[in-house]
């Protein structure tokens, strides 16, 4: 029989800070995204769309990798990966590190960009839609039209009317969302695992797979100081992004962190009138009101019922609250938050709470 717990308010205290620790993160990963579009555009210019991906993604790779290199110097200690952890990884670089780039760059080929902005919201709605569908990640109504808002918006926000568009394109741009979406969902898997080594490992083998096709291609390396423009801008936009969606996914789930990124491309059309002045336009104002009232519905979001804890062992950074109350296999000096692979004991309890890696239990439906 599971022990049922009194969930004290401390603990709740400490689970609100830390979601909207996780709902903050989230939006910096969509800002850091946001604002590769118009920094890539002042820095690159022309450029075959497979060199300017490979030189992002190898940037990401080669960036996080050092400061990899850099902890093992200083022996940080962080979450490592798990043999059962191999295959989500190999899985999300599949789709998410090879697919998806490569069927977005072939799209782009023959399909406008409004169109291919609109298609790309496409990756939200997809990766929530799995999440909740394969993965049964609890949805609330306020969840749901929150998401359907932020998307919304951003339909608002790339809709160029009388835009048409190729079919064949827009199809690989649609299946590139699908790739990414699935891609998020097996990163939620490893979650726990080190966000840093998730992402360099997908920077690298996109990096190299991209730049392998453009040179197949006939294309050539730029000038030496665009390469470091590119591969920096995909450092922050790619690299540092994607560490903090992957730590998001933590607090968060698939389905809301998926939403949060969402609204990345706010903050790429005003980063894009800083460097470019000029008024913006009535989309941008109605498509950034649709996107805070989605925010604001996840903010709100209050999911509170009984719940059983099933046995768990992972790794991961935490403090002993009512989660965490496991003995010590080694001297412990009492500082938290610390890291260390520990076991969940089942327990059975109530209260607020989030798709969070603590909380992937099943509703019940109907």
């Amino acid at each position: 029989m599971s022990p049922t717990l009194k969930f004290g308010a401390h603990s709740t205290i400490f689970l609100m800070q830390n979601r909207f620790t996780a709902i903050l993160t989230a939006l910096a990963a969509a800002a850091l995204f946001g604002a590769t579009t118009p920094i890539a555009k002042a820095l690159l210019g022309p450029m075959p769309p497979f060199m300017v991906a490979g030189l992002f993604y190898l940037g990401s790779g080669v960036g996080l990798g050092a400061i990899l290199l850099g902890r093992a110097f200083v022996r940080a200690t962080n979450p490592g990966l798990h043999a059962r952890d191999i295959a989500w990884l190999l899985g999300a670089i599949v789709f998410g590190g090879v697919a998806g780039p490569a069927l977005l760059m072939l799209g782009l080929t023959s399909t406008p960009a409004a169109t291919s902005s609109l298609l790309l919201n496409l990756e939200g709605v997809l990766t929530a839609a799995i999440a909740w569908i394969v993965f049964r990640e609890n949805v609330d109504f306020s969840v749901f039209l929150g998401m359907a808002a932020i998307v919304a918006g951003g339909v608002v926000l790339a809709w160029e009317p009388g835009a048409t568009h190729a079919t064949a394109g827009a199809l690989l741009i649609a299946l590139a969302c699908l790739c990414w979406a699935i891609d998020n969902n097996l990163t939620r898997k490893i979650s726990t695992a080190d966000a840093v080594v998730i992402a360099c490992a997908k920077g690298l083998v996109a990096g190299a797979t991209n730049l392998g096709i453009a040179f197949a291609m006939g294309a050539r390396l730029p000038a030496p100081h665009i390469v470091i423009g590119a591969m920096t801008t995909g450092f922050g936009g790619y690299g540092v992004s994607l560490v903090l969606f992957v730590i998001a996914l933590r607090g968060l789930g698939t389905a809301r962190t998926g939403a949060y990124f969402s609204v990345g491309p706010v903050f790429g059309v005003a980063l894009s009138l800083a460097m470019w002045p000029q008024a913006p336009g009535a989309s941008f104002w109605i498509a950034a009101a649709l996107m805070t009232l989605g925010v604001w519905l996840h903010v709100r979001e209050r999911h509170e019922h009984k719940h059983t804890h099933e046995r768990l062992e992972h790794t991961h950074r935490h403090v002993h609250d009512e989660h965490h109350r496991h003995v010590h296999d080694f001297p412990y000096s009492g500082d938290e938050p610390h890291t260390h692979p520990h076991e969940h004991l089942p327990i059975t309890h109530s209260h607020a709470h989030f798709p969070d890696v603590h909380h992937r239990h099943a509703h019940k439906r109907g």
